[in-house]
């Protein structure tokens, strides 16, 4: 069984670390954020920050639809025990996707 491997997009990383919008380093992946959010999406932002972070750009836009799917209440970002800025994060994402992958 052969399975596909993430690749790594060094222009994605760049323009994460470079952004002062995105800031999910301290997340801790403790799930306080998980346990709280009204639309019970699991993937964000713990793994889907990781992917980011780590630069996988084609695993973050395979979770297209739930990245649009949050809906920045900031139940997650009030919570949070690190001060991460969920919202601003998924805030980033979603202008990526706009601008990077549907050139809007």
């Amino acid at each position: 069984m052969v399975t596909a491997m993430a690749k790594v997009n060094p222009d994605f990383v760049k323009k994460v670390t470079t952004s002062r919008e995105f800031n999910a380093s301290a997340c801790m992946d403790c799930g306080i954020c998980t346990a709280v959010c009204p639309m019970e999406i699991d993937l964000l932002p713990r793994k889907l920050f990781r992917y980011t972070l780590l630069g996988l750009e084609d695993k973050v836009l395979e979770h297209e639809q739930v990245i649009y799917q949050c809906l920045l209440c900031k139940m997650c970002e009030v919570n949070c025990t690190a001060d991460v800025h969920i919202a601003e994060n998924v805030r980033f994402l979603r202008s990526y996707i706009s601008k990077e992958i549907f050139k809007l």
